[in-house]
């Protein structure tokens, strides 16, 4: 099945890191497609006269900087293909959109994502103060926060590795993870996947049912993959299996330190050059504490990552 995958750029080094990132990890890689997209804002009506308009309507209702940031855009569309081209993408899997805005940048980028029925949402995040970091820049929290249906996927700064880690806790929700990146990786001869978890002191532990995993795997999955010692590792490692990636490329790694799983995470993905980290988290029913969910705590506090964020 092909993959889709929408891209939201900007024309900054934010947007340069995303192609540079897209090259890393995609490169001579078939069956995927990546439709750049640049919302534009800058008209001087409100966003809920906006939605009514037709887009040239729109483009007549900016400013003269709007316009200018709209035509900058535009060129800006036609480097990012040679960009792309010159990291080893083929520019036929590429496609190029600059709309002005209308229920504003997060609201656009989302209504495309759920329109296009999109396999992943790429965004870049621009540097954030320590306060900032905690709290999120706007656009990429609110992605973050309304896109619960849609796997969203944050390059912070430059990537450098394409050696991928996937935190995991036997969960429903961190297999799904799994089987997202099964589904992306089909086919790539770059990536090398890491299964890591973590036994530190204040990881949160729960009583794991199977029932919660047959809706989408079945009984005979379940009870096959599910009730081995070794589940926890396992289960996600059959996954990708039955994706077609490689034994030689996956591996096992368990660690008994420290005391909150996401800084073990970020101390695992800086000590052992990790490119990626893919993560699950859980429903936004689920109550997370004081110090928010391990998922949330890992974007807060990535640096010159990647970071897949699912569910």
């Amino acid at each position: 099945m092909e993959r889709k995958i929408l891209v939201a750029v900007d024309g900054s080094s934010h947007s340069h890191n995303i192609l540079r990132y897209l090259g890393l990890l995609f490169r001579s890689v078939p069956g995927c497609t990546f439709h750049l997209l640049c919302i534009v804002p800058g008209g001087p009506l409100p966003e809920a006269g906006q939605e009514w308009l037709d887009e040239p309507d729109l483009l007549n209702a900016m400013s003269s900087e709007g316009r200018h940031r709209y035509q900058a855009a535009k060129r800006y569309m036609g480097e990012a293909i040679l960009q792309l081209a010159r990291r080893g993408i083929d520019p036929a899997q590429v496609t190029t959109e600059v709309r002005p805005a209308r229920a504003g940048i997060a609201g656009d980028i989302l209504h495309e994502a759920r329109k296009g029925l999109y396999d992943a949402l790429l965004i870049g995040r621009r540097g954030l103060s320590n306060l900032e970091k905690v709290l999120m820049g706007s656009i990429s929290s609110t992605l973050l926060a309304k896109s619960r249906d849609i796997p969203v996927w944050m390059v912070d700064g430059v990537v450098r590795s394409a050696k991928i880690l996937v935190p995991v806790d036997g969960s429903p929700h961190c297999l799904r993870a799994v089987d997202h990146l099964a589904f992306i990786l089909r086919g790539n001869p770059h990536a090398e996947v890491t299964l890591f978890h973590s036994s530190a002191m204040l990881a949160r532990r729960g009583v794991r049912d199977i029932h919660d995993f047959k809706e989408q795997w079945g009984e005979e999955w379940c009870e096959l993959h599910l009730s081995r010692p070794d589940s926890l590792f396992h289960a996600p490692e059959q996954v990708l299996r039955e994706s077609g990636f490689p034994d030689e490329r996956l591996h096992r790694l368990h660690t008994h330190r420290g005391l909150y799983p996401s800084r073990q995470i970020l101390r695992q993905a800086l000590v052992n050059d990790f490119g990626t980290i893919v993560i699950g988290r859980r429903g936004a029913e689920i109550p997370k504490g004081m110090l928010k969910g391990v998922s949330d705590q890992v974007v807060a506090m990535a640096e010159g990552l990647a970071v897949w964020v699912l569910g």
